[in-house]
C-alpha cells in the first residue's frame, strides 16, 4: 500500500443507498474497494492533508462524496448531480449484462469483443467523473475507474 498522504485509506458505501445487488456487481464492488485501498491518488481541494476516509452515497438523486480525515474529522462534502453520469451508467449496466450473459455460452471472440466495449464505456465514465471532480477532488485515472465502479454499484442499488 502506498504511504503517500494524498490517498484514501478507508471507503464506506452508504448503507441507506444500498439495496439488493447481484452476485457479479457485488464481486466488482468488492474488487474495486480492495484495488482502491491498495493504490489510489486522492486530493480534495483545500488545505487538508490526508490520508482520507471517503463515504459515497446517493441522496436525493445526487452523488455525495463525504471526505474525512483518517480519524473521521470532517474535511468537506461534495455533492454532484447524477444527470451527467446517468447515460454512461445505463450503458455500462447494459453492456455488463451482455458480458455476463455471453460468459455463460458465447464464443471466446464474442466475449472478448463485449469485454473491450465494456472497458471502453467504463473508461468513458471514469473520464467524465474526473472532469466532474475537477477543481474539487484530484484523482488519477485508475482511482477514477474504481470510484466509477462504486458509483455504479450505488446507482444500481438506489434504482432497485
Amino acid at each position: 500500500m502506498s504511504e503517500a498522504p494524498d490517498r484514501i485509506v478507508r471507503i464506506d458505501l452508504d448503507a441507506a443507498s444500498m439495496g439488493p445487488g447481484d452476485v457479479n456487481a457485488d464481486h466488482e464492488r468488492r474488487v474495486a474497494i480492495a484495488d482502491l485501498l491498495e493504490s489510489n491518488q486522492f486530493r480534495p481541494s483545500g488545505d487538508a492533508e490526508g490520508p482520507f476516509a471517503l463515504r459515497l452515497a446517493i441522496e436525493d438523486d445526487r452523488l455525495v462524496f463525504d471526505v474525512r480525515l483518517e480519524d473521521d474529522t470532517p474535511v468537506r462534502a461534495f455533492v454532484f448531480a447524477l444527470g451527467p453520469l446517468r447515460r454512461i451508467i445505463k450503458d455500462y449496466f447494459l453492456i455488463c449484462e451482455s458480458y455476463y450473459e455471453a460468459v455463460r455460452d458465447a464464443p471466446l471472440a464474442q466475449i472478448e469483443a463485449i469485454d473491450m466495449g465494456r472497458r471502453g464505456v467504463h473508461n468513458e465514465g471514469s473520464t467524465l467523473l474526473r472532469e466532474r471532480l475537477q477543481g474539487k477532488i484530484e484523482v488519477d485515472f485508475d482511482t477514477a475507474r474504481r470510484l466509477f465502479t462504486l458509483i455504479c454499484a450505488l446507482h444500481r442499488r438506489a434504482a432497485a
